[in-house]
């Protein structure tokens, strides 16, 4: 299973960025999908979490109202759409793949078999 995920830049305070993430080699809509993030020296945040259906999401109060996400089961591809960005969420943000835990698992996601990209970097700038 490769997760890869793209979208990631520079991008103004005030601005918008949509996050992509491919899966390949597992059937993607049978799978929760979720977005976390990391900026230096603070711990990894689970942002989004989204059931197979995308009728379930999860939101960290610190994006609700300014990110979404969404899912395209038949491209195989998660979304993260974020609107009025600010200096919080300078962070590496990674895509992740369910390994079958189902939506109870959000937004922990903590089973050693999940399926994690790379990640890609997004820095908001003043």
């Amino acid at each position: 299973v490769q997760v890869v995920e793209s979208g990631g830049g520079l991008v103004q305070t005030g601005g918008s960025r949509r996050l992509s993430c491919t899966v390949s080699g597992a059937t993607f809509g049978g799978y929760v999908m979720a977005w976390f993030r990391q900026a230096p020296g603070k711990e990894r945040e689970a942002v989004s979490c989204i059931n197979w259906s995308g009728d379930y999401i999860y939101y960290a109060n610190s994006v609700k109202g300014r990110f979404t996400a969404t899912r395209t089961n038949d491209k195989n591809t998660l979304y993260l759409q974020m609107n009025s960005l600010n200096s919080d969420d300078t962070a590496m943000y990674f895509c992740v793949m369910d390994s079958g835990g189902g939506w109870s698992a959000c937004p922990a996601l903590s089973s050693p078999n999940n399926y994690w990209g790379q990640g890609t970097q997004v820095t908001v700038s003043a």
